[in-house]
């Protein structure tokens, strides 16, 4: 019980470092997305709870350092708040919002962009032989933060005061972090990403396909037979890694894809239906309909808006 109670402590003492750093580095930037001198590192400031924001998210570690958070993935809902954290492992299509933020108690987060090659790299050298497992995980989870892995946040984030040590300290730091998701309760799942060989790993090759290729049609059976996998076994482990078929995760893509032409290159709806692989205009209204929540002209305008 006294070590819970010292560990419960730490954990509370780092968050209060943590809030107080990201605040400094955050202040008088505005909501969003701030990146820092440390190329991986971003922080997140939001003053009010948002509207869910659908984007497609690449892998990440994200640790919330004050304030709650939702994440949807398919029917799928993740909450979180602070001093936990959100793992995404390959890209998924996903909507995230804030739900507890105030202007006196703004919403802060920790993201780092995650690097599978490193992964890779620390499991080799730390878990040689560790067996494959052929049963798939989600490419997303959440999970309590431990001490180890706030007092590397902490040290990464108090580099940006001395930036001369950023070049040799942040990449050690990094990749400590790193060792300490695979040590951490959910390592198995952190080890998947990374490990060579396993269902996981097939599924994030296939998912880099799609992603090059979203526009055009596919079939099941070739991406399946393009990473040696049955279709049946091929399904199963895509949509366990996803949360969705591959042709639900095209038609994100595509969606994503629709919505980033008409806001940012003011293309018209029936234009970025075509662009982005659809043959029907109507389909192509009511699947935007479903998934952004309005229908593409109400949509770009009230973000063109806010």
């Amino acid at each position: 019980m006294t070590i819970e109670m010292l560990n419960h402590d730490a954990i509370g003492n780092q968050c209060q470092e943590l809030t107080a750093l990201l605040t400094r580095h955050t202040d008088g930037k505005g909501d969003g997305s701030h990146k820092t001198d440390i190329d991986q590192l971003e922080f997140a400031r939001e003053s009010s709870v948002s509207a869910a924001l659908p984007l497609l998210c690449q892998p990440i570690l994200g640790i919330i350092i004050q304030g709650k958070k939702k994440a949807l993935l398919g029917e799928e809902t993740y909450c979180y708040g602070a001093s936990q954290y959100l793992v995404v492992s390959v890209d998924l299509p996903l909507s995230g919002f804030v739900v507890e933020a105030t202007p006196d108690k703004p919403y802060l987060g920790f993201k780092l962009n995650l690097d599978p090659r490193q992964l890779c790299d620390i499991i080799a050298q730390t878990i040689p032989s560790a067996p494959k497992k052929e049963d798939s995980v989600r490419g997303l989870f959440v999970s309590t933060a431990d001490a180890p892995l706030l007092d590397c946040a902490l040290r990464l984030t108090k580099l940006l005061d001395t930036p001369q040590d950023i070049p040799i300290l942040a990449p050690m730091i990094v990749r400590e972090i790193y060792y300490r998701l695979l040590m951490g309760e959910q390592g198995e799942a952190v080890r998947q990403i990374a490990t060579s060989g396993s269902n996981m790993q097939r599924i994030a090759e296939v998912i880099q396909l799609i992603k090059a290729d979203f526009t055009q049609p596919m079939r099941v059976e070739d991406l399946a037979e393009k990473v040696k996998m049955s279709p049946s076994s091929f399904y199963h482990h895509f949509k366990q890694v996803t949360s969705m078929s591959p042709i639900q995760y095209q038609k994100q893509l595509r969606l994503l894809e629709a919505r980033r032409l008409m806001l940012a290159e003011n293309s018209n709806a029936t234009t970025a239906a075509y662009d982005v692989g659809y043959e029907s205009p109507s389909q192509f209204n009511r699947e935007y309909r479903r998934l952004f929540g309005a229908p593409p002209s109400r949509d770009i305008a009230r973000l063109k808006s806010s």
